[in-house]
């Protein structure tokens, strides 16, 4: 799908911080490799990146999200960047969701001096996902879990000053960043659930680009799409969002069994819901709705009610 060099470049538009800058010139490269269109990236700031409230507080995850799409929908930009999990499972409206990059590493990652087990009693530990608390509670109840909120350079630095003993990140997003040297243990599913969609990225473009709907097509992995597709359906089904404390994960074990966990975990981590189901990846949708139904039979909904 190489055109000429004559043609402009494809406008991507991303937040400002490092993060985001990065995940999107990962975008940018493949994209550029995959079908030779140049891009250039386009700085876009968001009401979750100026705000200094949790983003609980806000409203969730589309406070990341809303100013991109603005940025779309008026011309400005061809198409932006998110990371997965703060997408809205909501559809927006004149917005398409065209491809879901192979996805990376999706678990959370302890950053401090060493492993959970090895922090010491009562420790401080900074999180702003009530997900992440509700499972830090539940694997040490001793903990201090202290709210925050900020870029992964911010939140590090809280630790390395000494104001917490450790803080709770996305692994992918380290990696990005090439800040694994302070990560002292990745949590396996097991331990913490992911956010859905945690470790993948998502491209989007005007609805009605159909120029722009093909090229990104590129990038669109089927695996990713199916395993990501069963996660947010279990979220979008529990009416959940990043105030919820609900993870899922899941995997494709071959071409034909998709296997689907999910849990909600009550904020003060004793009590949890945690279920599993597989089957074909066509059916990812409705193998997330399918336990999305357990849950809520099992009582989700009342553990779902954050303070």
């Amino acid at each position: 799908m190489t055109e000429p060099a004559s043609q402009p470049a494809l406008k991507l538009g991303t937040r400002k911080s490092l993060m985001a800058t990065t995940q999107s010139g990962l975008v940018a490269d493949a994209l550029t490799e995959a079908t030779g269109h140049a891009v250039e990236l386009v700085g876009v700031t968001t009401e979750g990146d100026v705000s200094k409230a949790l983003l609980a507080q806000m409203g969730g995850t589309g406070v990341f999200v809303n100013g991109l799409r603005e940025k779309i929908l008026a011309g400005e930009v061809d198409f932006a960047v998110h990371s997965l999990k703060d997408l809205p499972t909501a559809p927006a409206e004149g917005i398409a969701l065209v491809a879901i990059p192979a996805r990376n590493d999706p678990r959370d990652a302890l950053c401090g001096p060493g492993k959970l087990s090895e922090l010491p009693q009562g420790a401080r530990v900074g999180t702003g996902s009530p997900r992440r608390v509700a499972q830090l509670r539940a694997l040490r109840p001793d903990l201090e879990v202290v709210a925050i909120r900020g870029n992964a350079d911010t939140r590090l630095g809280k630790v390395t000053g000494g104001e917490l003993d450790a803080i709770v990140l996305a692994h992918a997003g380290l990696v990005r960043i090439k800040r694994t040297a302070e990560i002292g243990e990745v949590f396996e599913p097991e331990q913490m659930l992911p956010a859905p969609g945690q470790g993948a990225l998502a491209l989007e473009c005007r609805a009605d680009d159909a120029r722009m709907i093909e090229i990104l097509r590129a990038l669109d992995d089927p695996a990713t799409r199916a395993a990501v597709t069963a996660e947010r359906t279990v979220l979008a089904v529990l009416e959940a969002g990043c105030s919820a404390p609900v993870g899922a994960f899941a995997y494709l074990e071959d071409e034909q069994n998709l296997n689907l966990t999910a849990a909600v975990v009550s904020v003060d981590g004793t009590r949890q819901i945690r279920l599993t189901a597989s089957g074909h990846p066509d059916r990812a949708e409705e193998l997330g709705r399918e336990l999305a139904a357990r849950l809520f039979a099992e009582g989700a909904d009342k553990l779902m009610e954050v303070p």
